[in-house]
């Protein structure tokens, strides 16, 4: 089963068991997908179906969009909506590929650096070409960004 049709199945579960956030976070994120297929269709033709690397990147995305509003929300001093997007963010990440851990993140980044041959900062596009495609959905790019900044810049 791909992952549109499991998320279709989940929303029709929440829907007779009256999840009202889990309903209306699966309804989102499969409007973002149904979205990102009609686009991809004008490519690919009439028939095209989403992928789940394809859903997988879309979600990632709206995942990425949750963690962004969170922080946007605390800053604001706003923790009752901050706390709402935290449960709809775990919610999308029942769809997502298990995240790593920084220490897991730094391991493949490092493998990256020496198959690039990276020795400073000026590197650091090159080393993002390798690490972000072996990372998909597995990792925040920011923190991608971050822990290869920091081992070029050797801190």
């Amino acid at each position: 089963m791909s992952l549109m049709e499991t998320i279709a199945e989940d929303l029709k579960s929440a829907l007779k068991s009256q999840a009202r956030q889990r309903l209306e976070t699966l309804r989102m994120a499969r409007a973002k997908m149904l979205e990102a297929e009609v686009a991809l269709r004008a490519e690919m033709g009439r028939e095209y179906k989403l992928e789940d690397s394809e859903a997988i990147r879309v979600l990632a995305a709206y995942a990425k969009q949750r963690r962004d509003s969170i922080d946007s929300y605390r800053q604001a001093g706003r923790e009752d909506l901050a706390t709402q997007e935290e449960a709809e963010l775990a919610i999308i990440q029942e769809y997502l590929p298990r995240q790593l851990s920084p220490d897991e993140v730094k391991e493949i980044v490092r493998a990256a650096i020496a198959e690039a041959g990276a020795t400073s900062p000026k590197d650091m596009g090159a080393v993002m070409k390798l690490v972000m495609p072996k990372l998909k959905g597995a990792a925040d790019g920011k923190l991608v960004n971050q822990i290869v900044g920091q081992l070029l810049s050797g801190k």
